[in-house]
C-alpha cells in the first residue's frame, strides 16, 4: 500500500513538472496555487494546460502549486507564499486582511452548498441525520462544510463530521456507504456523478454563490496581474485557448459555460456576509 501511494505521488509529480512553463532568463515563475477538490493527478491534468496557455499568452510564467489535502493547501496559502490562488477560502475576516485581489472566476451561474445522501438511502430529512457521521472535505470548505454545517446548526441537528481531505474524497465516502450523508459543492458533485455514474439525492441546497475565483497577491506588479487576467478572460475567444478548455471539460465531464470572466472583490461580498452571521465555529 505504501509503495502504491509513493508510486502515485511520483506519477503526479511527473505530471506537474512535465508541463511547467519555461520562464525567460532571469525571470522566476509566479506561483499559482489551486485548491484541490480532486486528486493531485487529476487537478494537474486539468490545470497545467490552462496555465501553460496563460503563461504564453500573457508573457507571465505561471507555475502550478498543489498540496496533499485542501486543508493543508489553505493553511499554506494563507501564509502568503503564493502569487496567485484559485480558491474561495480567502473571504473569512482573517484571510480577507491578506489583501489578495479577485481578478477572474469561471464562467457560469455559480455553486451551492448541499447536503446529500446516496440514491438508495432511507434518509429523507435532515433531522434523520441526528448523531450520524457526515462527510465533509475540510473544515475550511465554504460550500462543502461551512454552508451545510450552518444549516445543520440552525436546524438543531447534531452530526459527527468526518473530514476526507477534498471534495471528491468526501463524496467517495458516501458512495461506499461509510457515512450517512455528505456536505458538498454542488458543481463538484454533479461532475463527479457524470464521470462515475454515482446516484444521489439532495436533502438540502443553499442559495447560489459565485464559484471559486482567481486572486492575485497584492505584491504582484499590476501590469503582470492585468496581463494574467486578460489571458484568462480571453481564453474562450481564442481557438487555441478554446481547444484547451474543451479538452479540460471532457476530462472532468463539465457541462458548464467554458472559460473565465472578469471579477472583482465585490462579487464575493455574499461570502463575507455569510461569515458575519454564521453560528458555525472555526
Amino acid at each position: 500500500m505504501a509503495f502504491g501511494l509513493f508510486r502515485r505521488g511520483v506519477a503526479a509529480l511527473a505530471i506537474l513538472v512535465g508541463l511547467q512553463p519555461l520562464a525567460r532568463a532571469g525571470e522566476p515563475a509566479y506561483s499559482f496555487n489551486v485548491l484541490n477538490h480532486r486528486s493531485i493527478a487529476l487537478t494537474a491534468r486539468y490545470w497545467n494546460p490552462i496555465l501553460l496557455y496563460v503563461s504564453r499568452t500573457s508573457g507571465v510564467p505561471l507555475e502550478l502549486k498543489l498540496n496533499r489535502t485542501a486543508q493543508e493547501n489553505t493553511a499554506k496559502a494563507e501564509t502568503g507564499v503564493y502569487d496567485f490562488v484559485y480558491t474561495n477560502h480567502f473571504f473569512t475576516p482573517e484571510r480577507d486582511r491578506l489583501g489578495y485581489r479577485v481578478i477572474a472566476r469561471p464562467a457560469g451561474p455559480g455553486i451551492r452548498g448541499q447536503i446529500v445522501v446516496g440514491r438508495d438511502s432511507p434518509i429523507r430529512d435532515l433531522h434523520e441525520l441526528e448523531g450520524k457521521e457526515v462527510a465533509f472535505p475540510t473544515p475550511d470548505g465554504f460550500t462543502g462544510y461551512w454552508v451545510p454545517m450552518d444549516q445543520l446548526v440552525n436546524s438543531n441537528v447534531h452530526v459527527k463530521p468526518v473530514f476526507a481531505g477534498n471534495q471528491e474524497a468526501s463524496i467517495g465516502l458516501l458512495r461506499r456507504d461509510e457515512v450517512a450523508a455528505a456536505g458538498v459543492n454542488s458543481s463538484v458533485l454533479e461532475r463527479f456523478s457524470r464521470r462515475s455514474d454515482f446516484g444521489y439525492r439532495v436533502l438540502w441546497s443553499s442559495r447560489l454563490y459565485n464559484d471559486l475565483c482567481i486572486m492575485a497577491k497584492p505584491t504582484v506588479p499590476k501590469e503582470k496581474t492585468a496581463a494574467v487576467r486578460a489571458a484568462f478572460v480571453g481564453m474562450a475567444r481564442d481557438p487555441k485557448g478554446l481547444k484547451i478548455l474543451e479538452a479540460g471539460a471532457g476530462l472532468l465531464k463539465l457541462e458548464d459555460d467554458l472559460g473565465f470572466v472578469a471579477a472583482d472583490n465585490r462579487d464575493y461580498d455574499s461570502y463575507r456576509a455569510f461569515y458575519r452571521q454564521t453560528r458555525v465555529k472555526p
